[in-house]
């Protein structure tokens, strides 16, 4: 079950009952080699590509083959998401609680930072504006959970003419993990893909992006500043504020047919 219907008051020039659709929130707790990482908030949806989503994004993995086992049992009032790996995820590792622009959760964001400042992310895929709208249209065209109870974000996975996965959770971060944990855990190629999302695009949202390798995010909302100096820096293509008949780019780095 997706969402949760209740009886509630709506004021409009007087109260009224009104019966409306609240979105579904469940814990999930990662459990690392038997050490716990984080609690995850979100719709209970994908746990598995959520849970390793996060942990790649958050560097504890970098390989499908270090996973031994990954499990996903359900607790009644939380999921718990155990994964085990062939080698020590926590070998010097400082941990770094962080708490991100949009709620989400990290564990080691400056190391994150560090390392992915000093790579560039390549890629070679050609879009056209006319596309990168079109798509952006089928993203919205698709949030039938957003649109029942206004209480989530939606990201895409995409060719330049194709969306091929689609993920919502009530937190953008959720729904950008579950798809770098798919792409991960099912070895999809990247190189040529882009990302398509709501939500403000934050460094944290562009660094989960750089790690998986996907050198095309673009979203219906802004970018920080933070996220747009690290885009430039590493040559992700960062489009943001996509409209019905325009967007921003922030950065493009030859990907753009026309630019």
């Amino acid at each position: 079950m997706e969402s949760y219907e209740y009886d509630v008051h709506e004021y409009r020039q007087g109260f009224t009952r009104k019966r409306i659709s609240a979105i579904r929130e469940v814990p999930l707790t990662i459990i690392l080699n038997g050490r716990e990482v984080v609690t995850l908030l979100c719709t209970a949806k994908y746990p598995e590509y959520l849970a390793v989503g996060f942990l790649k994004s958050d560097a504890f993995l970098s390989s499908p083959a270090q996973i031994t086992d990954l499990t996903v049992r359900d607790e009644g009032d939380r999921l718990v998401a155990e994964v085990d790996t062939c080698h020590d995820p926590w070998k010097d590792r400082i941990m770094e609680r962080s708490i991100t622009s949009g709620c989400g959760k990290g564990t080691n964001f400056g190391r994150n930072v560090a390392t992915i400042s000093k790579r560039r992310v390549g890629g070679d895929i050609k879009v056209r504006p006319e596309n990168i709208l079109a798509l952006a249209r089928e993203l919205h065209e698709r949030s039938t959970l957003y649109n029942l109870t206004r209480g989530c974000h939606n990201s895409s996975l995409c060719t330049p003419n194709e969306m091929l996965l689609f993920r919502e959770d009530i937190g953008r971060h959720n729904a950008i993990d579950m798809i770098c944990g798919q792409c991960f855990l099912d070895d999809v190629a990247v190189d040529d893909k882009m990302i398509v999302s709501t939500g403000r695009i934050a460094s944290e949202i562009l660094l989960k992006v750089a790690r998986i390798g996907i050198p095309v995010l673009a979203s219906t909302a802004v970018a920080t500043s933070f996220s747009v100096e690290l885009a430039r820096k590493i040559g992700i293509t960062l489009i943001g504020n996509i409209k019905d008949d325009r967007f921003w780019v922030y950065n493009d780095s030859g990907r753009i047919i026309g630019f």
